[in-house]
């Protein structure tokens, strides 16, 4: 009888400096989002786990997972969710300010993870 493989732990790509200051300035511009919408600053850490929860995706295997992951980590999602909240509050309609929170702390998550070296992850 043969033991399984060894699982080995998911390959990283390393973020360019440029990319790690970019990281930190959206992360504090979603300080200053969530602020500005009025919600409490402690959102943004309340939160911030919830957008790790694309690494579940690895738990099937490490493409599965990068593509997950990788889908999680992107500012196109939370900018859509953002845009949404503008229309939203340009037709005056009442509601819709939750978007802008959740739109907030995700970038706030993506900014931090890239500002401390954690980028998107390779498909192979």
């Amino acid at each position: 009888m043969t033991a399984p493989p060894a699982r080995t732990p998911p390959p990283a790509t390393p973020v360019p400096v440029l990319y790690r200051v970019e990281g930190a300035a959206v992360a504090a511009a979603a300080v200053v989002l969530v602020v500005l919408t009025g919600f409490a600053w402690w959102w943004l850490f309340a939160l911030f786990l919830v957008f790790d929860l694309s690494m579940l995706g690895y738990a099937v295997d490490h493409h599965v997972g990068a593509i997950v992951y990788n889908l999680g980590h992107t500012y196109v999602a939370p900018f859509v969710l953002l845009a949404g909240y503008g229309l939203a509050h340009a037709l005056d309609a009442t509601g819709w300010t939750p978007l802008a929170l959740v739109a907030a702390c995700w970038f706030f998550h993506i900014g931090v993870d890239r500002a401390l070296d954690f980028g998107p992850r390779p498909l192979r």
